[in-house]
Formats: C-alpha cells, structure tokens, sequence
C-alpha cells in the first residue's frame, strides 16, 4: 500500500542566525516544492519565539521522500544546518487524515 509521507521539523537558530537561516530555507523550499513527488513544502515561523521555524512537508510516498534527501539541495541543507540550528525531524506516515 502507498501513502503520503508527512515531515515535520522544528529548527531552533542558533544566536544571531535566524536570518541566515531564513535565508536557507528560502532556497531549499523553492528546489523541495519543484521536485515530482512533493506535493507541500511550508515555512512557518513561531511570532512568541522568532529563532524558532517549523517546516511542514508533505510527499506523495516513502519513495518521493527518499529522492528529496538524495537531492544536491537537501544534501547542502544537511551539510549546513548545524552551523545555523538546532533540529528536530519527524518523518509520519497517516493513520486518520482528511485528504
């Protein structure tokens, strides 16, 4: 059975950096959101704690999941975003969702 692939990430800035990390995030979601399998890449930002970003994504399958974290964007994302931020990643499969 295919299903959708939710991720969800909470990525804290580390002092002075939130805009740097903005800045990250803005060129990784325009690359997310062209990929085939993606099918939502969003920003949110926390207005109580401005260091503090949450990205929501969501992917046609497992298999479309898998190809964004092989893409060169995600690759330097992940080769950069310990200098910017503290992360917290959790990958979710549906159990009860309204499409």
């Amino acid at each position: 059975m295919t299903h959708s692939v939710k991720i969800s990430a909470i990525l804290t800035a580390h002092s002075g950096k939130a805009g740097e990390l903005e800045a990250m995030l803005g060129v990784l979601a325009g690359h997310s959101r062209a990929e085939p399998g993606n099918l939502r890449w969003d920003i949110w930002r926390e207005p109580s704690d401005p260091p503090r970003f949450l990205l929501d994504e969501l992917y046609r399958d497992q298999a479309a999941a898998d190809a964004h974290r092989r893409t060169p964007h995600f690759q330097a994302y992940v080769d950069g975003i310990e200098e910017l931020a503290d992360r917290l990643a959790i990958t979710a499969h549906p159990v009860d969702v309204v499409a």
